[in-house]
């Protein structure tokens, strides 16, 4: 069985770690580094049975991965701070909304940037007051800021100069000139409170998000770990409301998101044994590209099927943007390089 294979396995539950022979650990490190999932992993498996190498690696990991959440938890209270003191709210998107919602696929998960959701008219309020604070343009370049503004989703990246840490500030969930037009003023209006005193999606949006970030606005880069937050995110969902995939489905329709849901649904049952409910347990002949695209790793964490991942690559940029506006950004960016 390959690597990839083997860490799917480990993390769905259907094979124990103890049953891993001392050389297939190292293929499956390999792979978990790659998909950004060897703490994911680490949590999973727990310290039992485990080779002395990899328990004291997976306990490294462990470790790290909460640091790491401190460390963004302490991003977002800067956010706050900064944003706060002129009355502008956000809401928390993705990795660090998983960490304050103490949702269990934020367990060894690795948070990179700060994501946020501001209202479209607070936009120029919050860059203002970002900017004031220390955040400053990762990309000062006119095209790209033009490009940014006009069609993409977000805010040219920002970094902060003394913490060197990133913040995307969005507007919406998927790039202006995309086929798809989420509500974002749903979004923003429906969110919900954390303990902590932080807004984060409900959880049907939650998903939605999830499956839009995974299906419908990328290449599948980094899949296996999206896919881990959706079948997470849908199982906690469930297990607190029994009514989940309905209000999922309704929510879905609303987004205009109904496609990729579904299509995220079926690849969590597939790979990860997600228990789908009645009319959503069925297949599409696409799928397969899809699980091949998310497992498509050698056994040393390297990337393979180039044609297949190209094709992906190019689907993405198919969905965000109209055929001349694509070939015009193609053009301009092949030009600057």
């Amino acid at each position: 069985m390959s690597a990839v294979r083997t860490l799917v396995d480990l993390l769905a539950g259907r094979r124990a770690a103890a049953t891993l022979a001392p050389r297939e650990w190292d293929g499956v490190i390999g792979v978990a580094r790659a998909e950004a999932m060897l703490a994911t992993l680490a949590c999973c498996v727990g310290e039992d049975d485990l080779p002395p190498s990899v328990a004291a690696l997976f306990a490294d990991q462990r470790a790290a991965a909460e640091v790491a959440r401190g460390q963004a938890l302490w991003e977002a209270e800067m956010a706050r701070r900064a944003l706060g003191s002129e009355g502008i709210e956000f809401v928390l998107l993705k990795g660090t909304a998983y960490a304050v919602a103490g949702l269990s696929c934020s367990d060894g998960r690795q948070i990179g940037d700060l994501d946020i959701l501001v209202l479209a008219l607070d936009i120029g309020r919050v860059e203002n007051e970002l900017l004031e604070a220390g955040w400053e343009w990762v990309k000062p370049d006119a095209y790209d800021d033009h490009y940014y503004r006009e069609h993409m989703h977000e805010l040219p990246p920002l970094i902060h100069k003394a913490r060197d840490r990133m913040i995307d500030v969005h507007h919406t969930i998927l790039p202006r000139t995309h086929r798809i037009t989420p509500d974002a003023l749903a979004l923003v209006s429906d969110a919900v409170p954390t303990p902590g005193g932080f807004a984060v999606l409900c959880p049907t949006d939650m998903a939605c998000h999830c499956a839009a970030h995974m299906i419908a606005d990328g290449d599948l880069q980094g899949g296996l770990r999206n896919l881990w937050d959706f079948h997470c995110l849908t199982r906690d969902f469930v297990a607190a409301d029994p009514g989940f995939w309905g209000k999922l489905d309704a929510r879905a329709d609303l987004h205009g998101l109904r496609a990729p849901v579904r299509r995220a649904a079926r690849l969590a049952r597939d790979l990860y044994g997600s228990i789908l409910p009645s009319g959503w347990d069925g297949h599409d002949p696409g799928d397969i590209w899809y699980r091949r695209r998310l497992l498509a790793r050698d056994d040393w964490g390297r990337a393979t099927n180039f044609p297949l991942q190209q094709a992906f690559y190019i689907r993405s940029h198919w969905l965000r943007m109209p055929p001349m506006l694509l070939a015009q950004h193609l053009w301009t960016k092949w030009r600057k390089r």
